[in-house]
């Protein structure tokens, strides 16, 4: 009997929420549970409560699968006019991400704030959502930046950057719900929604959100399209020969900075032979012509070891 080959691993397996696409399909399908996990997750992100939200267009071509360098991010406006670019970064590339955060949020602000109107733009926020700690330093797991005043007071609050760093969440895996955070509950489903080996905890953590319980349900849903599979496996394995070329890189350079420091011992460990040959010579009475034919050092070179380094005559 024909069976169906699927790329999904099992029949409740779920698409990744730190893979970009697959965050994107679970917050972006036109239904009331997609609807729902968006407005909650910006909510909680936000503090404040998010009633109506407008997606904008910017999807990548469907049939596209193999680029990994498309942009994924979810761009939606309130009911109030404020807009938000919401995006997932799984890997921590070579980006000044400071810098691209700051130009993305004032290119956002700049599309609110069309010719003619006046100053009372609504405010923007950029947030990206990071699979690696960006501020090792700070141990919460949400930052947020605005323009401010070296005394702290801020300018207008229309330019708003949030990261929110799901490894500084990795640490409460396994604690209690009741004991956690929207925010930290938030962390850990995106985190660890598709490891089978933690369904039993993130079931019972997705029971006390409605909010998260209804990303589960996006996220069930879209994890039924092979399409979406497809899509993640392209992605990741773009991600595992991208690190696999910088570790065989770094090793590459391991490996020449290795021969590169024999190659320079050598020599250094040659030339100090050569240096206990010109002062052996030259208290042996060999004169400073002589020492530097034998040795290979010019007679310049001779004549300033011999100043250095033999003891004048009494």
């Amino acid at each position: 009997m024909y069976k169906k080959q699927t790329l999904r691993p099992s029949p409740t397996a779920l698409l990744s929420p730190t893979c970009d696409a697959s965050f994107k399909a679970m917050f972006t399908q036109q239904t009331k549970e997609s609807d729902a996990a968006l407005k909650d997750f910006i909510s909680v992100l936000l503090g404040r409560t998010i009633q109506e939200i407008e997606l904008l267009p910017n999807e990548p071509p469907v049939d596209v699968i193999t680029e990994n360098q498309m942009s994924f991010d979810v761009s939606a406006k309130f009911d109030d006019g404020e807009r938000v670019d919401l995006e997932i970064q799984a890997r921590n590339k070579d980006y000044d991400y400071a810098a691209r955060a700051e130009i993305q949020v004032a290119r956002l602000l700049s599309v609110s704030n069309k010719k003619g109107d006046n100053w009372f733009t609504p405010p923007a926020y950029q947030i990206s959502v990071l699979n690696f700690e960006f501020d090792k330093g700070d141990k919460a797991p949400l930052a947020w930046y605005t323009m401010r005043k070296e005394d702290g007071r801020m300018l207008a609050g229309r330019l708003n950057v949030l990261f929110f760093d799901l490894i500084k969440t990795h640490r409460l895996l396994g604690t209690p719900p009741e004991k956690l955070t929207k925010l930290q509950k938030w962390g850990l489903f995106l985190s660890y929604a598709d490891d089978e080996r933690h369904t039993a905890y993130i079931d019972k953590l997705i029971r006390t959100e409605a909010g998260i319980m209804n990303a589960k349900s996006a996220l069930s849903k879209v994890s039924q399209d092979e399409i979406n599979w497809a899509r993640q496996n392209s992605i990741f394995k773009a991600q595992r020969d991208y690190n696999t070329g910088m570790q065989n890189a770094e090793k590459r350079g391991m490996e020449r900075g290795i021969k590169r420091g024999l190659e320079q011992g050598l020599q250094q460990g040659e030339h100090n032979a050569r240096l206990e040959m010109v002062q052996r010579m030259l208290s042996e009475g060999f004169s400073a012509e002589q020492t530097a034919r034998i040795t290979q050092f010019s007679l310049n070179e001779v004549l300033h070891i011999s100043t250095e380094h033999t003891e004048p005559n009494n």
